[in-house]
């Protein structure tokens, strides 16, 4: 390493206090980090001022990371980052369902539902019924496959986000499909709505003008045996900031119709009352390749 640090010598001393690194990958990535962080602050020559900014705004997402919330998430989606990730690792076959990003609200642990229950524990919002089945690219089913679900309530909130008002576990299941890989459950259509703007996050898209909304959707996080999972959502055609998305996360093929439905007797089946709203889709999932 070089004694003297200089803007000119400063990032082949860095690169080369990694070169003892026993994981090859962690080198590659930390040389290939140090690289492009310092061509950025050599383009930008942030003042000290702006560069003690930066750090205060990390840190102030660090202190808004707890159970309930992922500030760093956050800030990697309204960044593009997490999309990027997303397409950059998303090889797979074309009739395989498409994914997005997983969101700053997942809980490790859903809690476990039969077919048919209802997550909209407060019943507030439009009814609907969504349902479909979990295949493999050639169309065949998936018995047994697990969908863990979660979404906002009517007005665009997780159950985290609103303690004592929502009930635990409102608006979240984990179900098991049936024999024939189908699914089906009830719940009320999602709402758009904006992503936390009390921390640094909703301070950067403010400072930018950017609004901080995400359009109506249901997240998903599907698997199966044999097959890789998917992480992904379901968006209500015809809503708002399709175009929009403050986290990028809109692919066209999972844009689905909620369309209302008039038909009593499913609706009685169902435990909904009529008219309702329902979402009819397949997740087609890729087989794991030796």
């Amino acid at each position: 390493m070089a004694m003297d640090f200089t803007a000119e010598t400063a990032t082949d001393a860095v690169v080369d206090s990694f070169a003892p690194t026993p994981d090859p990958r962690l080198r590659e990535l930390l040389t290939g980090l140090v690289r492009h962080l310092h061509d950025f602050v050599r383009e930008a020559e942030p003042t000290r001022a702006e560069w003690e900014r930066a750090i205060a705004f990390l840190t102030e997402a660090g202190h808004r990371c707890d159970e309930a919330r992922q500030e760093f998430i956050l800030l990697s989606d309204v960044l593009g980052v997490s999309m990027l990730v997303e397409a950059i690792n998303d090889r797979k076959e074309p009739a395989a369902t498409d994914s997005t990003v997983l969101g700053p609200f997942h809980m490790v642990e859903s809690p476990a539902r039969a077919l048919g229950d209802t997550l909209d524990l407060v019943g507030a919002g439009e009814p609907c019924l969504i349902s479909g089945r979990v295949v493999s690219v050639d169309g065949t089913a998936l018995p047994g496959a697990t969908l863990d679900v979660w979404q906002a309530d009517d007005q665009g909130f997780y159950d985290v986000q609103q303690p004592g008002k929502q009930p635990p576990g409102n608006g979240r299941g984990l179900f098991t499909a049936d024999a024939e890989g189908r699914f089906w459950f009830r719940s009320c259509v999602p709402s758009p709505y904006p992503i936390p703007t009390d921390g640094p996050v909703g301070t950067l898209l403010e400072a930018t003008g950017r609004h901080p909304y995400r359009p109506a959707h249901i997240h998903f996080i599907v698997s199966a045996a044999g097959h890789l999972p998917v992480t992904t959502h379901v968006f209500v055609a015809g809503g708002d900031h399709l175009e929009s998305d403050a986290v990028f996360a809109v692919r066209r093929s999972l844009v689905q119709e909620f369309a209302e439905v008039d038909d009593p007797a499913l609706a009685a089946a169902s435990g909904l009352a009529n008219p309702f709203r329902r979402a009819l889709f397949d997740i087609v999932l890729q087989p794991v390749t030796a």
